[in-house]
């Protein structure tokens, strides 16, 4: 199998920080109520899983905007967009809606990423680390779904 760079695969750990950051708030309800008083709302359960994943959502899409570049065709540039479009159009109505949609997302973004891969727009450790990524990402909205 093909190593994962180690910039890439550091960074994708950090950041689902906030993604278990905003789990622990939302399972651990003193944690949470510290965060709430110390920190404000925006950085507990579901305020900063909800906002950081519509945000990561839309920064795939630029991820894989920048893996079409590379090619001289419409379908990758089209395909990077859903994304960034499923966030701005499918999250709200309520943290548990928009939690579900949220995990759509990923689900959905993982998809893509594999078509990315099965093409040869995205590098060959794509695929290991995205599914990484990705299980941690959607385990994480479990406490706002369940």
């Amino acid at each position: 199998m093909f190593r994962i760079p180690t910039g890439p695969l550091v960074l994708g750990l950090a950041g689902l920080l906030p993604f278990l950051w905003g789990a622990l708030t939302a399972m651990v309800p003193a944690l949470g109520d510290w965060a709430l008083l110390t920190l404000g709302g925006r950085f507990t359960a579901p305020f900063v899983q909800l906002s950081y994943g519509s945000v990561i959502l839309s920064f795939m899409s630029g991820v894989l905007w920048g893996f079409a570049t590379r090619q001289d065709r419409w379908l990758p540039y089209a395909l990077s967009v859903i994304p960034a479009l499923w966030a701005f159009f499918m999250v709200g109505g309520g943290p548990t809606t928009a939690a579900i949609n949220l995990v759509a997302g990923f689900v959905g973004l993982l998809l893509l990423d594999w078509q990315f891969a099965k093409a040869g727009w995205a590098p060959q450790w794509w695929m290991k680390l995205r599914a990484l990524l990705t299980g941690i990402v959607v385990i994480s909205f479990l406490p706002l779904i369940l």
